[in-house]
C-alpha cells in the first residue's frame, strides 16, 4: 500500500468497523446508530478519488474491505460482517465509478451523485443480508438508514468543498 493511502485506509477501516458495531443498536424503529457513521465512508472514497484518481480510490476500498471485514467478524456478528463486506464492496466500487464519470462537472455533483447511488445499493444489499428473516423492523431501518445517508451526503458537501479547495484534483480521463 502506498504511504499516501495509509490515512484514507485507516479512516475507512475505522468508519466501517464502527458502523458495523453501531448498526446493531437501534435508535428507534426507523434508525440504527450505524446510519450516522457509515456515510463518512463515501466521503473518504470521494476525497481519495478526487485527489488521487479512481485507481487509488479502488485500492482504499479493497484495503478497507479486507481489514474492516476481518475486524468486524471479531467485533460484530458474522452475519453483520458478511452483509457489511458485500454491501461495502459493491457500493464503494459503484461510488468510484460514478464519481469518476462525473468528476469534470461542478465540484459538488460527483460526490453527491456517487454517494446517493452508492448509498442506495449499500442499504439494499446490507439490510437484506444482515436482517432478512429476523424478527426485527429491518425494512423500516433500511428506509431510515437511506434517508440519513441522503441527508449526510448533503451535509458532507460542506467539508468536501473545503478540502477540495486545498487539494488539487487529479486530472483523469472520464
Amino acid at each position: 500500500m502506498k504511504k499516501t493511502l495509509t490515512l484514507p485506509v485507516l479512516a475507512m477501516v475505522a468508519v466501517v468497523v464502527a458502523s458495523n458495531i453501531l448498526v446493531q443498536y437501534p435508535i428507534n424503529d426507523w434508525l440504527t446508530y450505524g446510519a450516522l457513521t457509515y456515510p463518512v465512508a463515501f466521503f473518504v472514497t470521494d476525497l481519495t478519488n478526487r485527489a488521487q484518481g479512481p485507481a487509488a480510490a479502488r485500492r482504499v476500498v479493497r484495503w478497507g474491505f479486507f481489514c474492516a471485514v476481518a475486524i468486524s467478524a471479531l467485533l460484530a456478528t458474522p452475519r453483520i460482517a458478511a452483509a457489511s463486506g458485500s454491501a461495502f464492496l459493491a457500493a464503494q466500487l459503484l461510488d468510484v465509478t460514478v464519481f469518476n464519470g462525473l468528476r469534470r462537472r461542478s465540484w459538488w455533483q460527483a460526490p453527491l451523485a456517487s454517494s446517493l447511488i452508492g448509498s442506495a445499493l449499500d442499504t439494499a444489499v446490507f439490510f437484506s443480508i444482515a436482517f432478512h428473516g429476523e424478527d426485527l423492523p429491518w425494512v423500516t431501518w433500511a428506509y431510515g438508514d437511506f434517508a440519513v445517508k441522503m441527508g449526510m451526503a448533503l451535509l458532507m458537501l460542506a467539508p468536501y468543498g473545503g478540502v477540495v479547495r486545498r487539494v488539487r484534483p487529479l486530472q483523469v480521463r472520464a
